[in-house]
């Protein structure tokens, strides 16, 4: 199998569209491609810049050709401006949390975004913990439980 099908077979199982951070996560699974390179990460980016097979629906998020009629609404939904603005505020702070998961972090979602919608998932579900860590005093913990996305390391201090 080469490359690009196992990007291919990632978007597939995955309802027809995939963020980079889910590719660069489960492409590298697929059984019987061999990534000779340093930089697999780097050649995922590429092959989804390919528009024979795939094309873009906003930063970081991609989907193949043949999906795009059967994309979930979600996905590109039709908004006004307002809420426009609001969907893709949620989609970035699920990218920020998905990055951090990729890293190894623990990551934490304030309670007062915790049911916003990325990509048909609750930001909830994609953070790892629920309760913000006591790594100061009140008063810091009180202001950092309203940041959109904080990580922390595995010593409990926050990351950047």
């Amino acid at each position: 199998m080469k490359q690009y099908e196992a990007v291919i077979e990632v978007m597939k199982n995955n309802g027809g569209f995939a963020t980079l951070g889910h590719l660069y996560s489960e492409a590298l699974k697929i059984p019987g491609v061999e990534w000779k390179t340093k930089t697999p990460f780097a050649s995922i980016r590429r092959i989804v810049q390919d528009p024979r097979f795939f094309f873009k629906i906003r930063p970081g998020l991609w989907a193949l050709k043949e999906s795009k009629d059967r994309l979930p609404p979600s996905i590109a939904p039709k908004v006004n401006e307002s809420q426009k603005a609001e969907y893709n505020h949620s989609y970035y702070q699920g990218l920020l949390v998905e990055i951090g998961n990729l890293k190894g972090f623990n990551t934490f979602v304030p309670n007062q975004d915790k049911n916003r919608l990325y990509l048909a998932k609750h930001l909830s579900e994609l953070a790892t913990i629920n309760e913000i860590h006591l790594f100061s005093y009140d008063h810091i913990v009180r202001r950092a439980q309203t940041i959109d996305v904080v990580w922390f390391n595995e010593r409990f201090k926050i990351r950047s």
